[in-house]
């Protein structure tokens, strides 16, 4: 098949890439790489700053439209696939929707749909937007509910999503906001990984070294700042048993290089399922604390493994964990080989790249 990929999420349209191509299908990716995380591409579609950067792009994607018609499957990774008003997607949509067979639309992260269920139907107990019947109020929720609700964006999305042929859903989360809407075109499929050589090391430890990423502006709605105040406090009780990473505002590689160096990952107070991050941690037999909710393994068909620590989204949860984690540190090799097991079982690429095949083979 000849496939367009347009956008970037945390590197699926990348790694989901390389599993079709190893399955002989001829795929193009468009994108802007993730904005500072700069994941490789075909085509660069990053924007510069100011309404000169959006008319500049606005005319290299309409230099590149003509190129971008003849596709079997054209995948957007968000409905807002371009860093373009929804205004201006609108007719490049309709465009691709003509000149390709069929079009498929990811739901993958912040949309319409995820904000707008989060805060009506709630079908999760807890998410980035709701605690039970309780609706979140912290500015970062509150802006992407402004952004979404009553908004072109919003109407863009619906657009899309009623128009498309196929909805793909990464994680459990957007599957329950989906799927109850769209149930005839919605299909879920795992992140794709590239399974990597594990380099930590998965003997027996008495210091744990924990890893969590801060991302600027986002703490308070990832639950970052509960989740590095439940480990602060853990490590002033147990000094010799506890070290912490922290990586904040820094490139790509030296996250990792950070990260890879670590036995544990604190990662999304709020999530159900582990996301691109954690899953690339546990592919490097990296421990995760986060989410890892039973409806997580059931959507997988997972009844064996649980290498996840699951928390409640609250800073009690956290401090109980990572405590009984700290002492009981024979617990981490075991867990270390089932999450490795884990990626292997639901995430490689070229399992997860046959998913999609098959998907767009049914369209």
């Amino acid at each position: 098949m000849k496939i367009l990929l347009l956008g970037e999420y945390s590197n699926v349209h990348n790694t989901l890439a390389q599993g079709l191509r190893e399955l002989g299908h001829q795929v193009t990716l468009a994108s802007n790489g993730d904005f500072w995380k700069n994941y490789p591409r075909d085509i660069d579609l990053a924007r510069k700053p100011g309404k000169l950067g959006g008319l500049r792009l606005l005319s290299k994607v309409y230099a590149q439209l003509p190129r971008w018609t003849g596709y079997d499957v054209v995948q957007l990774i968000n409905p807002m696939f371009l860093e373009l008003k929804a205004e201006r997607i609108r007719p490049i949509y309709h465009f691709l929707r003509r000149h390709n067979r069929k079009m498929v639309l990811c739901a993958y992260g912040m949309d319409y749909y995820w904000v707008n269920q989060c805060i009506t139907t709630k079908p999760l107990r807890y998410s980035d937007f709701n605690f039970g019947d309780q609706l979140r109020t912290d500015q970062e929720a509150t802006k992407e509910i402004n952004d979404w609700i009553g908004t072109p964006k919003g109407e863009l999305n619906k657009w899309i999503a009623n128009d498309c042929d196929g909805i793909v859903t990464g994680l459990y989360e957007y599957q329950a906001c989906y799927a109850p809407l769209f149930p005839q075109k919605t299909r879920f499929i795992p992140f794709p990984i590239v399974p990597e050589t594990p380099i930590v090391s998965i003997t027996p430890t008495t210091t744990i070294t924990i890893f969590i990423g801060i991302s600027k502006g986002r703490n308070v709605y990832k639950g970052t700042d509960i989740m590095l105040r439940a480990a602060e406090d853990l490590q002033k009780k147990y000094p010799d048993r506890l070290r912490i990473k922290k990586a904040e505002g820094i490139p790509f590689h030296e996250y990792q290089q950070l990260m890879d160096t670590s036995d544990v990952i604190l990662d999304q107070l709020y999530s159900y399922t582990p996301a691109m991050n954690a899953l690339m941690a546990m592919s490097k037999g990296i421990v995760v604390i986060g989410g890892g909710e039973p409806e997580n393994y059931a959507i997988l068909g997972e009844d064996e493994l649980r290498p996840i620590i699951n928390v409640k989204p609250t800073y009690e949860s956290v401090i109980q964990e990572l405590e009984q984690l700290t002492l009981h540190p024979e617990r981490i090799p075991d867990l270390k080989r089932q999450s490795i097991e884990y990626i292997h079982r639901h995430h490689d690429y070229i399992k997860v790249a046959r998913q999609y095949q098959d998907f767009y083979q049914q369209l």
